[in-house]
C-alpha cells in the first residue's frame, strides 16, 4: 500500500474534506504500507485537509498511529488522566478543551460526544468494534449500574494541580463486537476495504442514537453471555442488583436455591445481584434441624458478605414452646416463617413474647381456609403476618391470585414466594404454571407492597438461583 492508495480508500469510504473523524486503527491489518504509520497519518490528513479534524485515543497502547498524532507538534492532547485523546486539525483545541472539567469521563462537555455535536465520524480500519471508545458513551448516557467511579487522580492542568474522580467510569470487558450488526443493519455505516484492512465510517451521532436506543430496551446491550466470563457476571449482577433495588419489596433467595454451603451460595447471591437470603436448608439439612453452631456461623458469614438474613424458615410447624424459637432468639433473627398450623396463635403469641416476627405460609390449606384463620389470627395476635405460597395453592386446584382476592388475604401478606407449579404438583419456570406469579407480583407493586419476594427453593428444579433472577427481572420487565 502507499499513501495515495490509501487516500483513495478513505474518500472511496465516504471521507472528504472538512470532516471530523476519531479513528481506531491497525497499521499491521493493511498489510505492507509504504512508509509505515507515517504514510497512514498523511493520507487521513491529506483525505480532511486543513479544515478537518484527525482525533485518536491515547490513554494505554493502541498502536502505532495513535502515538505519532500524540507526538505531533500541532497535536492537541485532552487533560485528562484517563479516556485521553489526542487531535490534530482546525477543531482539536474546541474538541479538546477541558476534558478534565466533564462530570464523566466520556459524556457531556468531554471529545467524545462533542465529535458527535459536530457532526464527526468514527472510522475503524483494521480493527472491529471492541477498539470503539466512543461506545462509553451510550454506556455514560444510560448512567449503567455496572459502570463504577474512577480511583482518584491528582494531576496538572492548565489551572493547577488537581484531585478528582470520575463516575461511570467503564470496566474490563464488553461485547461491542456483537454490537456490529446493528450498525450494518442500520445502513448508517459504511463497509469497505483498504488494502487488506476491513474498514467501518458512521457517524458518531448515528452510532451514538444507535447504541443508546438498544441499551434502554436491554440493559446488557454491551456485555457478553458468556457463563465463565467473570467480568460480564459481575456486571450482570450489577444489572440485576439496580433492578431489584428499585422495587419497594426487598428481593430475596432462599439458601436452598442459592447452594449447598455458605460460601457457594454467597458466590451464587452475588453472581446474581441478590443481597438477602432466606434461611431454609443449609448443608442438605432443614434449619429447625440445624445445630446453633452451624446457624451461627452461616449468619457470621453472611453478615460478613453483605447479604442480609430476611427471616428463619422451618418446614415443620412449630409448638408454642419449640426450641426453633430459641434458637432464633439466640441467634439474633427476628422473623419466622413457619407453617400455618391449629397452634398458630399459640405460637405467634409465644413469639412475640421473645420479640420475634411471625409469618406463616400455606401448605395444605385452601385460600378460603387460610383467610378463616388468619382473621382468627388477627384478634389473637395482631402482628401475625401471612407468607403466601402460591404454589401449594395452584397444587390444590386453586387460582391463587383470584382465590387470594376472594379471600382477601393479601392484607396479611408480608412476604410472597417467587415460585411456580402446575396443578399437577410439577415445579414450573416462573409465569408457565399454574401460580399467577405474575398477576400476584403485579398487584401488589401496585399496592407499594413492602413485603419480601423471596425466590423460594421450589425453583431449583427448573434452574439455578441466576437462571431464576434472570427469569424475575424479566418478568419484572413486562410488567
Amino acid at each position: 500500500m502507499t499513501k495515495n492508495e490509501i487516500v483513495a480508500g478513505l474518500r472511496k469510504l465516504g471521507l472528504k474534506k472538512g470532516d471530523i473523524v476519531m479513528v481506531h486503527s491497525s497499521l499491521a491489518s493493511l498489510g505492507r504500507v509504504t512508509g509505515g504509520a507515517q504514510a497512514l497519518l498523511d493520507a487521513f490528513l491529506a483525505v480532511l485537509g486543513r479544515d478537518g479534524t484527525l482525533v485518536v485515543p491515547v490513554f494505554g497502547k493502541l498502536g502505532i498511529l495513535t502515538e505519532l498524532v500524540r507526538q505531533h507538534p500541532k497535536s492537541v492532547v485532552s487533560v485528562i488522566p484517563t479516556g485521553t485523546v489526542a487531535a490534530l486539525g482546525k477543531h482539536a483545541r474546541r474538541i479538546c478543551k477541558d476534558h478534565w472539567k466533564a462530570d464523566l469521563v466520556h459524556e457531556k462537555d468531554t471529545p467524545y460526544v462533542r465529535i458527535a455535536e459536530m457532526g464527526g465520524y468514527i472510522c475503524l480500519l483494521g480493527v472491529d468494534q471492541d477498539r470503539n471508545t466512543s461506545l462509553h458513551t451510550a454506556e455514560a448516557v444510560l448512567r449503567l449500574p455496572y459502570l463504577k467511579r474512577t480511583k482518584e487522580h491528582t494531576f496538572d492542568t492548565p489551572e493547577g494541580k488537581v484531585t478528582k474522580s470520575w463516575p461511570f467510569f467503564p470496566g474490563p470487558h464488553r461485547d461491542f463486537i456483537g454490537l456490529d450488526r446493528a450498525f450494518r443493519e442500520s445502513g448508517k455505516m459504511k463497509v469497505g476495504r483498504i488494502g487488506t484492512a476491513v474498514a467501518r465510517l458512521i457517524k458518531s451521532r448515528d452510532m451514538l442514537d444507535i447504541a443508546v436506543a438498544l441499551g434502554r430496551r436491554a440493559p446488557d446491550f454491551a456485555l457478553c453471555d458468556n457463563p465463565n466470563c467473570a467480568d460480564c457476571v459481575r456486571q450482570r449482577a450489577d444489572l440485576n442488583r439496580a433492578r431489584f433495588r428499585a422495587e419497594d419489596a426487598t428481593v430475596a433467595a432462599a439458601t436452598g436455591l442459592a447452594g449447598r454451603y455458605v460460601p457457594e451460595m454467597i458466590e451464587n447471591l452475588q453472581a446474581a445481584g441478590i443481597d438477602a437470603v432466606e434461611l431454609d436448608i443449609i448443608q442438605g439439612q432443614p434449619v429447625h434441624a440445624l445445630r446453633p453452631a452451624t446457624l451461627e456461623k452461616a449468619l457470621a458469614e453472611f453478615k460478613e458478605a453483605g447479604i442480609a438474613v430476611t427471616g428463619l424458615r422451618s418446614a415443620a410447624a412449630l409448638d408454642a414452646d419449640s426450641k426453633m424459637l430459641d434458637l432464633a432468639k439466640a441467634c439474633g433473627i427476628a422473623r419466622l416463617v413457619v407453617p400455618l398450623a391449629c397452634r398458630a396463635a399459640e405460637v405467634a403469641t409465644s413469639a412475640a413474647k421473645q420479640g420475634l416476627a411471625v409469618s406463616f405460609f400455606n401448605t395444605a390449606l385452601t385460600t378460603a381456609q387460610v383467610g378463616r384463620v388468619m382473621r382468627e389470627l388477627e384478634h389473637a395476635q395482631p402482628g401475625a403476618r401471612l407468607t403466601l405460597s402460591p404454589a401449594h395453592f395452584a397444587r390444590l386446584g386453586e387460582g391463587p391470585f383470584s382465590a387470594s382476592t376472594k379471600a382477601r388475604i393479601r392484607k396479611y401478606m408480608d412476604q410472597l414466594d417467587i415460585e411456580d407449579m402446575t396443578r399437577e404438583g410439577t415445579p414450573q419456570a416462573l409465569a408457565r404454571g399454574n401460580a399467577e406469579i405474575k398477576e400476584l407480583v403485579s398487584i401488589l407493586r401496585c399496592a407499594g407492597f413492602s413485603g419480601n419476594f423471596v425466590l423460594s427453593t421450589t425453583n431449583r428444579f427448573t434452574g439455578t438461583l441466576r437462571d431464576t433472577a434472570a427469569r424475575f427481572v424479566g418478568l419484572l420487565d413486562t410488567m
